[in-house]
């Protein structure tokens, strides 16, 4: 692992940016890698992805360029100090993930250039007028249109067509799993199967909740990203376990965590697309001038190992179409 997947966030000025001089002989880009921790592999492989990128591009970190990473999780006070450390030094550019991040470093500037991933619904959220202009300083790569909220309900009953029952976590503090939960919901209807909506902004028990939802046979669980569901994604696997429940995520990690499904854009993919963007950036494109994107590839990922501990046999017609089996 290289030096630069190290560099962690231990609160607000306490790790330090390049100096004046340094500034004068590369130009700057503040990641923040919200919602991953220094220990997560798909934020490891998602900063490598994003300074290869760069690398192929003319852009060698250390040389002629300087990457300072942020690792606050999901943590919201974590989230915070980082973005303020970041606009405080005034990179060239700063990069960042997930709506909750990328929000805090919106409110903070409007003239840093922002390139974001992994955001949901952008132009609801108040981050772009439009997806083809984005205006002001920010564009990025979305993560995904509002309809896949359908297709995760589709990929769980094709995985599971017992299921009968839904519910869906979500937190209704975010435009985009408000968009998410409403396709979710559509999809549900077009195959006449109930969905539960569990909001955890609201301070929900989710164990009590899920406990209560699961007393009933049939049912099957949509975890809709959210920054305190990613951040808490152990717990929300363990008990889609312990409540045996068949359950589909929107990432990777969720699966390489332990869940039985992820269904969604390809998360490192992204960071390379965003360092193209950081490229045009650097050579004097405006954000405003570059369309927010929709993602170009998406993966399934399948856990055999959660779907073992549930009991839930899955076909092979049904195996053959992941991306990615975990054994």
């Amino acid at each position: 692992m290289r030096r630069r997947d190290f560099i962690v966030l231990i609160g607000g000025a306490a790790a330090a940016w390049p100096g004046a001089a340094s500034a004068q002989q590369s130009r700057r880009i503040g990641a923040l890698m919200s919602p991953y921790l220094p220990t997560d592999k798909e934020g490891i492989a998602s900063a490598n992805a994003f300074a290869d990128t760069l690398q192929k591009l003319g852009w060698h970190d250390g040389d002629n360029l300087r990457i300072e990473y942020r690792w606050p999780g999901g943590d919201p006070a974590l989230i915070k100090a980082a973005a303020a450390d970041m606009v405080n030094a005034a990179p060239d550019l700063i990069v960042v993930a997930a709506n909750a991040a990328v929000a805090e470093v919106h409110r903070l500037t409007n003239t840093i250039p922002i390139v974001f991933t992994r955001v949901a619904d952008p132009v609801g959220s108040g981050f772009a007028t439009s997806l083809a202009r984005p205006e002001g300083n920010i564009t990025g790569f979305q993560a995904s249109d509002a309809g896949l909220g359908g297709k995760w309900v589709e990929v769980l009953h094709d995985a599971d067509p017992a299921v009968s029952r839904l519910a869906a976590i979500y937190g209704s503090d975010s435009k985009g799993n408000e968009a998410f939960l409403a396709t979710a919901q559509a999809g549900a209807r077009l195959i006449t199967v109930p969905l539960t909506a569990i909001d955890i902004s609201k301070d929900q028990n989710l164990d009590a909740a899920l406990a209560s939802f699961a007393s009933d046979p049939g049912g099957g669980l949509i975890v809709i990203p959210h920054q305190w569901i990613t951040s808490n994604r152990k717990i929300i696997i363990a008990l889609a376990e312990r409540y045996r429940l068949p359950a589909i995520y929107g990432y990777r990690l969720f699966a390489a965590d332990g869940g039985l499904i992820s269904y969604g854009p390809d998360d490192v993919d992204q960071w390379r697309g965003a360092a193209t963007y950081a490229n045009r950036i650097l050579k004097g494109e405006k954000p405003s001038d570059l369309p927010i994107q929709a993602p170009t590839k998406y993966q399934m990922v399948i856990n055999l190992k959660a779907a073992k501990a549930i009991g839930l046999s899955m076909s092979p017609t049904f195996a053959s179409r992941a991306d990615e089996v975990i054994e």
